[in-house]
């Protein structure tokens, strides 16, 4: 998953991520997709997953199943590692809204163990035989490719078939509040929740992830009053829609990206993604994700039907309606390419773990292999100069010695934008490691070791920082 579920994307994790089921070129979806993939893919019936911003919806949609995200308060988040714990949501992903709603009817208590958890009113709204839905304006949806536009006009279709009233309505206020989640004080409350690991540990924690919750240290409590007034203005336009809609039916999401383009571009995609679906939970709604078919890299769309708090059964009946009238598109194969060949990479200074250029190899999801040595071939030296500082291994053959280094695995195409990112002196080159095996590595041109120190006595990188801590490096 997205760590400590901040992300739509699935890509920020130290552990590897995962890719849609149909076409892993593509994002998952996030923060759930573990949960998603798992599920799309046969393995299990069910998952449970979160959602705070569109976690459990965003990777229902990309992987052509149903999200359901229940009213704020109406299942019990005890046990849930809280991201922003006002709004925190469990979410189920299925295949189908009976799972859906199954879930909802084992899950739907109030659990007074739970500080947020709510007691539902003594009667919930129900699906009547007049349904009025609101759909934006043409102009909303001008941020659709065309794909995606198509696939929402025809999901629309799908709800006329069961007898829904299209209304066009304004949602700018929602968009509106929805850029308060990441923009507004809510940042702060993540903030909250890591606030331990980030005074402890901090490189434990994604870099991407980490600079979205440090961020939450400069929001001041004006700013936190200033959020929730503008909040309480967007909620009241929302309370208007009510008086005169059933649901809301917009796309989960605009589009979606591939895994390299996040990578290169953390931040605003996955913003993006969310457009949609960030105001629900601060606007007090409930949500489902429905498929709504394909796009032309087979990756799959979704519709979200969205409703006022406690309106969740009338939501899970209205997708269950929709599910039932077809959609004139197939489904794809899953994709069951062999997994992308993997690059094995030795560092040895400035990308280890907890080092200060490691985000490097975070930021491309780059999986730890094993903490081991190199073969007794080699000197290090000390590039006190560099910024950062950074050592310089050098085979040296007879009168080596063994240095410490962690070996990771890039994706072929990380491992080629990794390297682009290498400034001389350093370079890529082969390193012997004790067991006998070569694999790249850092190597340095040596007109660098003019001056530097030999630090080979040390063992390695962090040894010498241990025994010089306090000094100028």
């Amino acid at each position: 998953l997205d760590q400590f579920a901040t992300g739509l994307v699935g890509t920020r994790t130290p552990y590897g991520s995962l890719g849609c089921v149909f076409n892993r070129d593509y994002v998952s979806g996030g923060s759930s997709s573990g949960s998603a993939v798992l599920v799309a893919a046969g393995v299990v019936p069910l998952a449970l997953g979160s959602d705070t911003a569109g976690s459990g919806r965003v990777p229902a949609a990309f992987n052509h199943l149903v999200g359901f995200k229940p009213t704020r308060g109406r299942w019990s988040s005890q046990g849930l590692v809280p991201a922003c714990r006002s709004l925190d949501c469990i979410s189920a992903l299925t295949t189908n809204a009976e799972d859906a709603a199954l879930v909802d009817s084992v899950l739907a208590h109030f659990d007074p163990e739970d500080p947020y958890a709510r007691r539902a009113p003594p009667a919930a709204p129900t699906l009547g035989a007049t349904l009025h839905v609101g759909v934006p304006f043409a102009g909303e949806l001008a941020c659709l490719p065309p794909g995606d536009e198509r696939a929402y006009r025809a999901a629309i279709e799908r709800l006329r078939a069961v007898g829904a009233s299209v209304v066009e309505i304004d949602v700018a206020p929602l968009l509106a509040a929805a850029r308060l989640l990441y923009g507004g004080p809510w940042v702060a409350e993540r903030t909250v929740a890591l606030e331990s690991l980030l005074a402890t540990n901090p490189t434990a924690i994604h870099p991407v992830v980490r600079s979205i919750v440090q961020a939450g240290y400069g929001v001041s409590g004006v700013d936190t009053f200033r959020g929730l007034h503008a909040l309480q203005g967007y909620a009241r336009s929302a309370e208007a829609l009510w008086e005169r809609l059933d649901a809301l039916a917009l796309p989960t999401t605009p589009t979606i990206y591939r895994r390299a383009e996040v990578v290169a571009e953390p931040y605003e995609l996955n913003t993006n993604l969310g457009r949609f679906t960030n105001f629900v939970n601060l606007l007090d709604m409930c949500a489902v994700s429905v498929p709504a078919g394909f796009r032309e890299n087979r990756t799959a769309v979704g519709l979200s039907l969205i409703g006022p708090a406690w309106a969740d059964v009338r939501l899970l009946e209205l997708a269950a309606r929709y599910a039932h009238v077809p959609g004139e598109y197939a489904i794809p194969e899953l994709d069951l390419r062999p997994n992308p060949r993997r690059v094995p990479l030795a560092v040895v200074g400035a990308h280890l773990s907890g080092m200060p250029l490691h985000s490097q190899l975070s930021a491309r999801a780059a999986r730890l292999v094993r903490r081991t040595r190199t073969a007794p071939l080699y000197r290090l030296f000390a590039l006190i100069a560099e910024r950062p500082p950074k050592p310089a291994l050098v085979h040296c053959g007879e009168g080596g010695r063994s240095i410490e280094v962690e070996v990771y695995e890039l994706e072929v195409s990380d491992f080629g934008s990794f390297v682009s990112e290498v400034s001389p002196p350093l370079a890529i080159g082969a390193v012997t490691l004790e067991d006998g095996t070569s694999v790249r590595g850092f190597v340095c041109e040596p007109r660098a070791l003019e001056g530097a120190p030999d630090i080979t006595a040390d063992g390695g990188w962090r040894a010498y920082l241990g025994r010089t801590r306090g000094l100028s490096v």
